[in-house]
């Protein structure tokens, strides 16, 4: 294996969402790999690093990928639409970890990891909130919370994972861009004090 380490967390992530983390053993994941679990061991002391690591390794990924993408971009309404784009993105690339840290983050057993986690997770989300409060603020976007509108953009595009399948008829990126178009635009047809009186 050119990266061992890598390869453990890719087979252990595959296992966790199929499975489940109490459902998966590491004599399992060592049959998967056709690799020892004394193999295991010399990268990973337990299944919970293991665990640990992918959630970081995810969080990580996430809000990199999330940045990048809104670098330089000034309009808070493309900057939105990149953001989620890269979020469904990630997920669509690296699904069985995305899964794994979407279910798990709770379980996680080193007190220092999980608050590296937290932050990781807050970057994340205040990234989200501070294009919505540029938008707000440019008088693109009405008045919102957006600690609100980031809470909600981030449950849509998190929990795509439970049912996107990438031989779907549409791309994440796609859905992604469906779920941009509801957010801007709403369900009505037409603004309120356009609609004809009943």
């Amino acid at each position: 294996m050119a990266d061992p380490r890598a390869e453990i967390l890719r087979a252990a992530a595959r296992l966790f969402a199929a499975k489940g983390y109490a459902a998966s053993s590491l004599n399992e994941l060592a049959a998967a790999m056709n690799y020892s679990k004394g193999a295991i061991y010399n990268y990973f002391s337990s299944k919970q690093e293991i665990y640990d690591a992918i959630i970081i390794l995810s969080l990580t990924g996430l809000h990199d990928a999330s940045a990048a993408a809104v670098a330089g971009v000034g309009d808070p309404a493309e900057r939105l639409k990149r953001f989620m784009m890269a979020h469904a993105r990630f997920l669509a690339d690296h699904h069985d970890s995305f899964v794994t840290m979407l279910v798990g983050f709770s379980g996680m057993a080193d007190v220092a990891l999980k608050q590296d986690a937290l932050a990781l997770r807050d970057a994340h989300e205040g990234l989200l909130r501070a294009v919505v409060a540029d938008g707000v603020a440019a008088g693109l976007f009405r008045e919102v919370d957006p600690a609100v509108v980031g809470r909600a953009v981030l449950s849509l595009l998190s929990w795509m994972a439970r049912w996107f399948r990438a031989d779907g008829a549409k791309s994440a990126e796609e859905i992604a861009l469906d779920y941009y178009d509801l957010l801007l635009r709403g369900l009505l047809s037409r603004a309120p004090d356009e609609r004809p009186a009943p």
